[in-house]
């Protein structure tokens, strides 16, 4: 099997060839997976209300299922005040009902899973909202059977809060509390308290919580902000950020989170966690993991049989330029050295949290040939792959002006904070002025410009983005060394990526030109090609192109 961009050779929309091989039929489904991530709120709306829903999914999974990814991964939609959109969750085993009801759930996932979709749900463990009845118990006093379940302290002697600690979304971590007389710790918004997963109750609570959604047929979790969810105990104060030149837009970037994250006895926590899973077969769990330092949390979350299968972090979600040395860079920090175990990457360019990787990373002029290169680049890592919903249209950031802003993080720090909401708008079905989206007012505006990258204006166009990567999707698929074999030969020249995949008796060399230069080499004549992308050839490759080709 192999795809080409010339008259000739572009596959029909949907087409397929035989396979160079085929995944190892022992593997986990989740090693080498493709997951697709969708943000609930911004999919399909069925009710008119402007809000996507459950059952909006649901119709649309199709859409999913015809790209070829193995799974989706749906954001929360459990019960909550949405004063952080359902990362601030009041109800961990309830439906909100913006998205419908548990039916409509289980509905989703028989859909699915008749499609061959696996699916991955939210767990949100580092809090909870501040209207969740835990929440409600805990701050009434100091001495019911909860009141241990999140973070309390006693102020210092003069009133202030008991440590530096900075929330995420500006302003201290700690808020006062004057039922309880304490402060409460919270590293995002004050309506989002701290859970205390130091205590085995709230563990054991939690780990109930994950039994229920398994026993409601889910396959695994994407574990949210997971090495924020254990602190110091003792709350020393976090010491500075050296001084590097970087913009510093928060009160939380000016320090280290030395203390108030990523503790060590968060491991055990993971491993209770696994060990649920397992009791449930070939559960995928995948962490969110950020910070000063990520790798070492990363490697210990997911070392050994007994934690997690993977890991993400920000590498690419907030990185400024797609360079050849920062790609060779980041992929090494996840090779392991002789003798070092540890978990299985996933990778991301794009999620509901970063603006849209085509709008960071190219010029306006250079976002059709680059959208390709990107996405040849993503497929061909080395790990799990994740899309988030648009991405495979090419979707770009919108701006959304101040006053239609939902996200308190951007109205917390305008202007100096990208707005999230740029990359949660709507997903256009067609081209219409809703993007058959809604029948109502969208919770967020969708562009002219994306409006001209809807699904059903792609589906007519051979040569679109949709059909690409459909097709790049189907070639890792076919591949045992671009779907989980190893990398090798990770190297960068300039603009020029090149690194390779193996797997058994295949091997297969990427070459990428992240610049809108030319590169020009020779290639031996045997080999061969599996993929070029903008008039790539084994003679070079010109501005954004990519080659993948057989040794």
């Amino acid at each position: 099997m192999s795809l080409t961009e010339t008259e000739d050779a572009l596959p029909a929309p949907g087409a397929s060839a035989e396979p160079c091989s085929a995944p190892a039929p022992d593997m986990p489904w989740w090693k080498g997976a493709s997951i697709y991530q969708i943000y609930p709120r911004s999919f399909q709306d069925t009710n008119g209300d402007g809000v996507g829903d459950l059952a909006g999914i649901t119709r649309q999974l199709h859409h999913v299922a015809r790209l070829g990814v193995d799974a989706i991964w749906i954001s929360p939609f459990f019960t909550s005040p949405m004063r952080d959109f359902g990362y601030d969750v009041a109800d961990y085993c309830g439906i909100d009902p913006v998205f419908g009801t548990m039916a409509d759930f289980d509905a989703l996932v028989a859909h699915a899973h008749a499609l061959g979709l696996k699916v991955i749900i939210d767990q949100v463990y580092a809090h909870t909202s501040d209207q969740h009845p835990w929440f409600a118990e805990s701050r009434s006093d100091r001495g019911n059977p909860k009141a241990d379940w999140y973070v309390w302290n006693d102020p210092k002697e003069d009133g202030t809060p008991p440590c530096n600690w900075q929330s995420v979304f500006g302003g201290p971590a700690w808020t006062w509390d004057g039922r309880r007389r304490q402060y409460y710790m919270h590293t995002f918004l004050k309506e989002q308290p701290q859970l205390n997963m130091h205590n085995p109750a709230v563990q054991d609570a939690v780990l109930g919580v994950a039994r229920f959604w398994l026993e409601r047929g889910v396959d695994g979790f994407r574990l949210d902000a997971l090495n924020h969810a254990m602190h110091d105990p003792l709350l020393r104060d976090n010491p500075p950020a050296p001084a590097d030149g970087r913009l510093r837009t928060r009160p939380f970037d000016f320090q280290l989170k030395t203390y108030s994250q990523s503790h060590p006895d968060m491991v055990r926590f993971v491993e209770r966690l696994r060990a649920v899973c397992d009791e449930h077969g070939a559960v995928h769990t995948v962490a969110e993991i950020g910070g000063d330092h990520p790798q070492a949390d990363r490697r210990a979350y997911t070392e050994g049989e007994r934690r997690l299968n993977s890991a993400y972090g920000f590498d690419f979600l907030y990185a400024p330029a797609l360079t050849a040395q920062f790609v060779a860079d980041t992929l090494r920090r996840w090779e392991l050295a002789p003798g070092e175990t540890g978990g299985w990457p996933s990778w991301a360019f794009e999620n509901h949290d970063a603006p849209r990787a085509v709008s960071r990373w190219s010029a306006p002029q250079d976002q059709a040939p680059f959208e390709r290169v990107k996405m040849a680049l993503l497929m061909a890592l080395r790990g799990n792959v994740i899309l988030y919903q648009g991405e495979e249209l090419g979707l770009v950031q919108d701006e959304i002006p101040f006053e239609q802003l939902q996200d308190p993080e951007a109205i917390a720090n305008w202007p100096l904070t990208l707005s999230r909401d740029g990359a949660r708008t709507p997903l256009p079905w067609d081209d219409a002025p809703l993007g058959g989206f809604t029948g109502g007012e969208p919770w967020l505006p969708l562009s002219a410009e994306n409006l001209t990258r809807a699904v059903s204006v792609q589906e007519a166009d051979p040569a679109s983005l949709l059909h690409f990567t459909r097709n790049v999707l189907a070639l890792r698929n076919a591949s045992r060394a671009l779907h989980h074999g190893t990398l090798a030969e990770c190297t960068a020249d300039g603009a020029l990526l090149s690194f390779d995949r193996a797997e058994g008796g295949e091997r297969v060399r990427c070459l990428f030109n992240l610049s809108a230069d030319p590169i020009a080499f020779a290639l031996p004549a045997e080999g061969e090609v599996l993929l070029a992308v903008n008039g790539a050839t084994k003679a070079g490759l010109p501005a954004y192109a990519a080659l993948w080709l057989t040794i």
